[in-house]
């Protein structure tokens, strides 16, 4: 990062949406964050230089980082086509070729950029770390705060569709006292927020930061909410189980008993006496450790040897499409023509974001920092709210998740939906999060 500004550029805009309430502290300077001497956003500050104050952000691209991203799309070498007819030896040239195509061509940054300086957006400096966040509050009277949290290779921008059904409820089928005020943070070392330039960024220390983020924007009654790493880091502040965390919602629960985490390390069969929907947990999990793991054995292992991620558009997009085996078939429909609940723009939005930002290996290091067994329960006595989506990497059974979840206060299995639940099911998922949370007001 570099802490100056070149006011004469045209390209670099400061965003003033907060001047008005801190003129009369001081006067105001502008603090732009870069990433190798390329603005990308800018935020306002005062010129005292309070990192931890609340400051406002504005995204502002230069055109010359567009014109490049293009530029090395387009000079993509490609490899020969994959000898088989399915996905099993990864994303397929024809879906990759595609994306390409349509994101070198058609696809516009600008509409998502716009979206994103619609909203009230923020930094501040949590643990020597700047943390960017979203927030906006309702204007429904005792709104819920909530702390919504996104995992990896996700971002802000899974959650943009879920804001307005949050904070305003009545304008999407439910009432005014679903009311939520909405927090969204940028894991360290994703978008916006810093990058650690220390280890030590693990779910825990995460779940540290969101806790004094949510005490310094003055909410002593809130709940929280993640899936993926949202989930872990979510599990971590109910572990701490601080003060003013009434209960916490996940859609990727960490529920796997230890007999079931045993055969799948061993690649046993599924155990006897299992029901009906533990053998489908069992049989997605296998699939997943046989075929799906690869991406994060190599991330928690060996983050650093990830450059071709930082260097070529398409080497990144292919990496994060090849997530699990749900989402990748859903998004070689959509590059298909096909609809579904993601759309074209809204997936290279979010790999974009990734690019301008160059997160790839800064947010590959939390697989690395984290030392949890991902799925295995980690004893949570607060309030637990459940919402199990079918193709997620596993479908949670109930039986699991009451024994891991002591005070389960919400179960629901829904009938579509997979990883990117508030992306891709935005109702479903929202009415979901109003549900869990109503006997906690």
């Amino acid at each position: 990062m570099q802490n100056d500004i070149h006011p004469e550029t045209p390209s670099r805009r400061s965003f003033i949406g907060m001047a008005a309430a801190t003129m009369a502290a001081g006067s105001l300077s502008r603090l732009a964050f870069a990433e190798a001497n390329e603005v990308i956003t800018e935020v306002v500050t005062l010129a005292g230089g309070d990192k931890t104050a609340i400051r406002s952000l504005r995204v502002d691209v230069p055109e010359s980082q567009l014109v490049e991203l293009r530029r090395r799309i387009k000079a993509t070498r490609w490899p020969e086509r994959e000898t088989v007819r399915d996905a099993s030896q990864g994303v397929q040239l024809a879906t990759t070729q595609k994306l390409a195509r349509y994101w070198a061509t058609d696809y516009n940054w600008r509409k998502v950029e716009a979206k994103l300086n619609a909203l009230p957006q923020f930094i501040t400096e949590i643990d020597g770390l700047d943390i960017h966040f979203i927030h906006v509050r309702s204007k429904h009277a005792n709104a819920l705060p909530v702390i919504v949290t996104h995992g990896w290779p996700g971002s802000i921008i899974e959650q943009l569709k879920i804001i307005d059904p949050l904070t305003n409820p009545t304008a999407h089928g439910g009432t005014a006292s679903d009311a939520f005020d909405v927090v969204i943070p940028s894991l360290p070392g994703h978008g916006f927020s810093g990058k650690p330039s220390t280890t030590g960024w693990d779910p825990a220390r995460i779940a540290r930061a969101w806790v004094v983020l949510m005490q310094r924007l003055g909410y002593t009654r809130y709940v929280a909410q993640g899936g993926d790493w949202g989930n872990a880091v979510t599990e971590q502040m109910a572990l701490l189980t601080p003060p003013g965390l009434l209960g916490i919602h996940t859609n990727m629960p960490a529920t796997i008993p230890d007999n079931i985490a045993n055969a799948l390390k061993s690649g046993d069969p599924a155990p006897d006496g299992l029901s009906a929907d533990e053998k489908h947990a069992y049989a997605q999990l296998d699939f997943f450790y046989k075929h799906g793991l690869g991406y994060a054995l190599e991330m928690a292992n060996r983050p650093q040897t990830l450059y071709g991620l930082e260097d070529s558009p398409v080497g990144l997009a292919a990496w994060m499409l090849d997530h699990d085996a749900s989402s990748q078939a859903l998004i070689g429909r959509v590059f298909d023509g096909r609809s579904e609940g993601l759309t074209r723009d809204e997936l290279l939005d979010n790999i974009t974001l990734y690019w301008l930002t160059r997160t790839a290996i800064s947010s590959a290091r939390l697989y690395w920092e984290n030392k949890f067994n991902f799925f295995a329960p980690k004893h949570v006595t607060i309030p637990v709210a459940v919402s199990v989506f079918p193709d997620e990497i596993y479908a949670s059974p109930r039986s699991w998740t009451e024994k891991a979840y002591p005070r389960l206060i919400h179960f629901n299995r829904l009938p579509k939906g997979g990883h990117f639940a508030a992306w891709e099911q935005p109702q479903a998922f929202s009415e979901e999060v109003r549900a869990s949370f109503r006997s906690l007001r």
